[in-house]
């Protein structure tokens, strides 16, 4: 499957059942640099419990600290246009 900017699905992610049916905690922003009034590049949603962190482009890199920190293995871009989740255990696109 292609997505966002020719990036491609690859299926070999063994967490998908780990997906919730989440919404953002936070619709308006990183939830962390919200807190400090901090600023942010990209957004990501994690799929399993609705957290939302800035982007390893964003100094703070709030997604990956979410990752580091809970084990939520997927994230989706919360960004406008792009449709693409990555899973950082297998370390692909899925």
């Amino acid at each position: 499957m292609e997505l966002t900017g020719g990036m491609t699905q690859d299926t070999r992610c063994g967490h998908l059942s780990q997906i919730r049916d989440v919404g953002p905690r936070t619709p308006e922003g990183c939830e962390e640099c919200l807190q400090s009034g901090d600023r942010w590049v990209h957004l990501r949603l994690c799929l399993e419990c609705g957290h939302v962190g800035c982007c390893d482009e964003s100094k703070n890199r709030h997604a990956t600290r979410h990752f580091h920190a809970t084990h939520h293995p997927i994230i989706q871009s919360l960004e406008p246009g792009e449709r693409w989740r990555w899973c950082y255990l297998d370390e692909t696109f899925v």
